[in-house]
């Protein structure tokens, strides 16, 4: 045991003292930051650019339909398609209305001389669709069609409440829970594949310098194999708790701008207060409510759990993996069957969001080879317990029994030079006694 925290110790000390692991911890959750943030900055902006567009209307319904704007302006001609195309050069387009679009809504076409914009397609779209109903709706004859239909109109908000069994109510938000449902399990995604390979790539490099030969000429294969595993999660762990502390920061700093208040010392009551606040300036807060009052303790601890579970499951695969061949070209080999599990669990994860009480949901969140992915996307519909014992007590289960198999591959394995063994020889590796 003396041996396993050695090599713990050598191996954590050495990953988090290299520059990369110090750059990639900070610089991460910024990204994350921008990443969300970029594309609601992109959707927020404008095209400026002015467009202009040649109107022939062979109709003569729309010839008053189109007014200039900041982006759009047009230029309507006479019936003659042809003579407009050779009066008119420099254009975005040229819009040709051949009929009326009550009687037949194919009778409109955009030439151009590069591939339109959707952005310019949907403009002219909705701009044609609102004078078709229009005119739908005075050939009615009925008086006051539009405001009927109008006040018809009716979007419905459900809230979604949670009730206990001992009667208390709390606000909850089916998008809210699918969004981390899914943040949760694409991260345990990303760190299962980083820092799988990481193992197996750091038992490669060792195999092909021949440190393998020194180390266990002075300690066991199987604490080899286990400190560098060991090791590598507690270098996850470490990193996914300064992404924690980090990001909290970020999220205090937002919501003070937001008009949230909120510090460590804060109490519940002070708290609502300060929600009440935004919703008696016009704000809805059932969101607000939602994300307030999920449980992120629960979540907190059970992702650590099954981030451990999973990554020891498949880190013990991918050492066996590193331990059977010479070089990293090699591992493809062995290592596409754990790379289809993987990324079968975040598809069916994916379907958990919309499913999370299917029948295939749940034995996928009890399988160990999918559960530590199916399972966060679960937690925020509130999974009972005893299935999360039950997907625990299987996922611990398995990692013992690929722990004691890789130990028989990696024990032989980590000595093996100069051959690629196959599927069959390394399965005589696992009996041999």
């Amino acid at each position: 045991m003396s041996n396993i925290g050695l090599i713990i110790g050598h191996e954590y000390t050495t990953r988090v003292r290299k520059k990369s692991f110090i750059i990639i911890t900070l610089l991460t959750p910024l990204l994350m930051i921008l990443a969300c943030a970029m594309p609601v900055w992109l959707m927020s902006r404008e095209d400026k650019t002015q467009k202009q567009i040649v109107v022939i209307d062979k109709s003569g319904i729309y010839s008053d339909l189109f007014n200039d704007d900041d982006v759009y302006s047009y230029i309507y001609t006479g019936t003659d398609f042809e003579s407009a195309k050779s009066s008119h050069t420099d254009v975005t387009g040229f819009l040709y209305i051949s009929g009326d679009l009550t009687a037949d809504n194919t009778t409109v076409t955009f030439y151009s001389d590069k591939q339109a914009s959707s952005e310019t397609v949907s403009h002219l779209k909705r701009i044609l669709n609102s004078r078709a109903e229009q005119q739908k709706i005075e050939a009615s004859g009925i008086p006051e069609l539009k405001e009927i239909m109008r006040d018809i109109h009716q979007d419905v908000n459900i809230k979604t409440v949670k009730m206990s069994e001992n009667g208390e109510e709390t606000i909850t938000s089916a998008e809210f829970a699918e969004i981390l449902g899914m943040m949760s399990a694409l991260l345990i995604y990303i760190f299962i594949m980083m820092y799988g390979s990481m193992v197996m790539q750091g038992v490669v490099q060792e195999k092909s310098n021949r440190i393998m030969e020194v180390m266990v000429a002075s300690t066991k294969p199987f604490d080899l194999m286990m400190g560098k595993i060991i090791a590598v999660a507690l270098v996850g762990l470490t990193q996914f708790f300064i992404w924690v502390v980090m990001l909290l920061v970020a999220a205090v700093i937002i919501a003070s701008i937001a008009g949230i208040h909120y510090s460590l010392g804060m109490s519940t009551e002070q708290l609502m207060q300060s929600v009440n606040t935004l919703q008696q300036q016009g704000m809805n807060t059932d969101i607000v409510n939602a994300i307030l009052g999920f449980d992120y303790r629960r979540m907190l601890v059970l992702f650590v759990l099954y981030f451990m579970g999973g990554y020891l499951l498949y880190s013990s695969m991918f050492a066996a993996c590193g331990s059977a061949v010479d070089n990293e070209t090699d591992t493809q080999q062995f290592t596409a069957p754990l790379t289809i599990l993987i990324l079968f669990a975040m598809y069916a994860g994916i379907y958990a969001t919309n499913h999370p009480d299917s029948q295939f949901t749940f034995w996928c969140s009890m399988i160990p080879f999918t559960s530590p992915v199916v399972m966060l996307v679960r937690l925020p519909f509130d999974v009972a317990w005893w299935e999360l014992a039950l997907s625990l007590v299987i996922l611990i289960a398995s990692f013992i029994g690929s722990t004691w198999v890789a130990a028989k591959i990696y024990r032989v394995g980590i000595l093996m030079y100069g051959k690629k063994p196959s599927w069959k020889e390394v399965w005589k590796w696992v009996k041999y006694k």
